[in-house]
This record gives structure tokens, sequence and C-alpha cells, in this order.
């Protein structure tokens, strides 16, 4: 054999080498995530996500790749990427913080396992059948963080004891609202005070809310948990200082850039355990068999500064129940 020939063969054998190798790993698995707001939002989100991706044994852009999708808080958009991961066959679709975009991914498809986080009983929305055994394609993590209106309240009236009015924002577009509005009524009649619904579903309507707390004469104001709302978090808390209006948040996210307060479960320990499941079933699990993870862990994050800022008498005893203060 020539020289050239040798060449020729061995630059064959080269090029075929990573196919070959391809073919006997197999394809690497894609998973489909979808977001219901902007990519700048959703940073700490996708590093929660990956750090259960690698719990599970998988690193993106070695053996695991992620088609990221986003709705930019335009849920009619939401349908549209959905049905494109579903034509792209990808392994996994992981719908966090949002329970409209994990019922559209039930919807979309009967056959790729879906991963979610909601903040609701996902068996009371269908979501699954039970959540020991949820059945079908579909599983992930509740936070039943629309449950704690209580809660919320219960530390703003500690805060402010001869607060009389309290004011509750809800989304009239997210289909938990209902139960928003319902216990919060409850736990404000509990404690023997007045709380005022106001509704808020676009940005406009948020400055249309808080300009109206001025006229209900509102002592503090409870923001409920809703996609949404968590993505205008800079908005709100701009508003809240703006009318000297103690607030409490679902969120921590929001404490850390100027908040009062917030009591919910850990962000980033719902969206470790996403990744955590999502690479669960790419090893084979399936997801009929995966029961809903519910939140194990609640944070009660206070920032002094704040309270500094709005000349509030903070007790010692509150700031003893607070898993971190922010000076």
């Amino acid at each position: 054999m020539s020289s050239r020939r040798k060449f020729m063969t061995l630059l064959a054998g080269a090029a075929a080498w990573p196919r070959a190798a391809l073919a006997q790993q197999g394809a690497v698995p894609v998973i489909g995530f979808v977001y219901p707001g902007t990519p700048e939002l959703s940073t700490g989100v996708v590093a929660a996500f990956r750090k259960g991706l690698g719990e599970a044994g998988f690193v993106e852009g070695r053996n695991v790749a992620v088609e990221f999708r986003f709705a930019y808080n335009d849920n009619t958009r939401v349908a549209e990427l959905l049905a494109d991961l579903v034509s792209r066959r990808v392994a996994v679709i992981v719908t966090p913080g949002s329970t409209s975009t994990a019922l559209a991914a039930k919807a979309a498809t009967t056959s790729i396992p879906v991963v979610f986080s909601v903040g609701t009983d996902p068996v009371e929305i269908g979501l699954v059948t039970s959540l020991s055994r949820p059945g079908g394609n579909v599983t992930g993590v509740t936070s039943l963080n629309s449950e704690l209106a209580a809660k919320r309240l219960g530390l703003m009236l500690e805060l402010l004891p001869s607060a009389a009015r309290f004011a509750t924002l809800v989304n009239p577009n997210n289909r938990n609202t209902e139960a928003l509005t319902r216990d919060a009524q409850a736990a404000a009649s509990a404690i023997g005070r007045q709380v005022e619904i106001l509704a808020a579903g676009t940005p406009s309507e948020i400055d249309a809310a808080f300009a109206s707390l001025v006229q209900k004469r509102a002592d503090a104001l409870v923001v409920s948990p809703d996609p949404l709302l968590d993505t205008r978090r800079v908005q709100l808390v701009t508003l809240a200082a703006h009318q000297r209006l103690p607030a409490i948040y679902s969120f921590r996210e929001n404490v850390e850039i100027g908040g009062l307060m917030s009591y919910g479960s850990s962000a980033a320990d719902r969206d470790r355990q996403l990744g955590l499941y999502a690479g669960r079933i790419l090893k084979g699990e399936a997801p009929a068999n995966l029961p809903v993870m519910r939140a194990a862990k609640f944070e009660f994050v206070f920032n002094l500064q704040t309270a500094r800022a709005l000349s509030l008498d903070v007790p010692a005893t509150l700031l003893a129940q607070a898993d971190e203060v922010i000076e």
C-alpha cells in the first residue's frame, strides 16, 4: 500500500471513530426546560437545576443536553414552546415554578416524561392522580406556597401588632387565585383583621394596585406566590419602599434586593429536586412511580436594613425565628 493510501485509510478511520463511539454510547439525551419568565431571572433556577442533575450523575455538555425555552411572562407562548420540544422528541420536559406551564405540558404529551414544580396541590388541579403514585407521565415537586397565607400574615402581625388592615396582592390570571384569596381571607378572619384583595395581572396593574393602597389605608402587604409577581420583584420592592409599606413575599430573592421579609419554601432546594428527578428519569425510572416530592425546607428571611429604613421597631422574638437576617 502506498504512503498516500495509508494516510487516506488512517484519515478515514479517524473520521469514522467519533461516529462509531457515539453509536456505541448512544445519543446524548436532551431535556426540554420551559421557564415562564426571562433568561435573566432564570439564573438561580437553572443553577439549582444543574446541581440536581449533577447529583444524579448528569453534566450538561458532557452526557446530557438542555434545550431552554422562555415564555417572557406571556402564557400564550407556552403551548408553542412545548409543541416544539415535543416535535424534537426530547427525553424529559421540565417546567419550574408555573402551574399553567405544567398543565400545558401535560396536555402537550402523554409519552414524554414531565417534571414540574408548583406551589399548590397537584392532585387538586389535576396534574397527578395521587402524590404517592402519580401515574401517567407526570411527576415533580410541590412547595405548597399557596397554603402559607396564615403564616405570612402571622409574621407580619408579630412585627406590627397594632395593624388593623392588610392587603394581599394576587394575579387574577393565576389559576390558584381563588384558593389564594380564600386562604388570605380565612387567615385574616382568624386573627380578627381585615384584608383587602388587590388584583394585578400586568406590570401597569401592579402600579395601579400600589396606588390604591394609600386610599385603602393598608398597614401592610402580603404578596402572593405567582410567576408574574416573582419576575416583577424589583418593581414590587421599589414600590413598597416608595410608599414606606411593610411587605412580606414568598421568596427570599425579594428580600435580597431590599424587600422587608419573606416566608416560603426554598426555591434553590425545589429546583435542585427538579434536576434530581429529571436525572433519575433519564436513568430509566418511570415518572408514574416517582412520588411527588413535598418541599421539606422552608425559610424565613428578614432584611433588618429595610426595617430600619421604615423606622420599624423589630421584636427580638421575631428576629430569633429568622433563618437569615440581612443587615
